[in-house]
């Protein structure tokens, strides 16, 4: 069975190299949707795949992380950054560049550590993350599968090269979550929320 969810976040960004030189020349920002869709072949004690309750947890809280931000590439000129990072407290640095393309492969390692990190604590079996579409406008969205998140054609992506401001990891339930996921370590859903 597969379900979705579906969050939102405002977000500014420049998409260097790419076509439209809008794009890639100027700031500029989206009203971005992500759909996280997650599959299992069994329910859990509540007769779920997954909680949607559980979502608001650290699965949100980590797309959260870019609702009110700046994206940045590391590979992108060091005066723009550190400008960006002098001038706004929300950001986060990413070691691809902030395409749609790149934030469903973003989101989707992210959400997929998420879930292998998980200590279920309702039944929950097998629940695997499917697919994330990310919809940059009302008219386009990239939607990114396992094979793309850890393709090496793409670009490999490292998540412990993902930079989150003071700011956005202070606002976590967990200051220290994305510490946690980058070394493995349980995180409890908790069986009420």
């Amino acid at each position: 069975m597969l379900i979705r969810k579906l969050f939102k976040f405002e977000n500014a960004h420049i998409v260097r190299d790419c076509s439209t030189q809008r794009c890639s020349e100027n700031i500029h920002g989206h009203s971005y949707k992500i759909e996280v869709l997650l599959e299992s072949n069994y329910l859990d004690n509540g007769q779920m795949v997954y909680d949607f309750g559980l979502t608001k947890l650290y699965i949100k809280e980590l797309i959260d992380s870019f609702d009110h931000a700046i994206t940045l590439w590391s590979d992108d000129k060091k005066a723009y950054t550190d400008a960006m990072k002098q001038y706004s407290n929300r950001w986060v640095m990413l070691p691809v560049s902030p395409s749609a393309e790149q934030f469903s492969r973003i989101i989707y390692l992210m959400v997929e550590r998420v879930l292998a990190c998980t200590d279920m604590q309702n039944g929950e079996k097998e629940v695997l993350l499917h697919s994330i579409i990310v919809h940059e406008t009302e008219t386009g969205y990239a939607q990114g599968f396992k094979e793309d998140a850890h393709s090496a054609l793409m670009g490999k992506i490292v998540l412990e090269e993902i930079e989150f401001s003071a700011q956005v990891k202070s606002e976590w339930s967990d200051p220290q979550l994305w510490e946690k996921l980058l070394k493995h370590q349980p995180i409890i859903n908790p069986k009420k929320i």
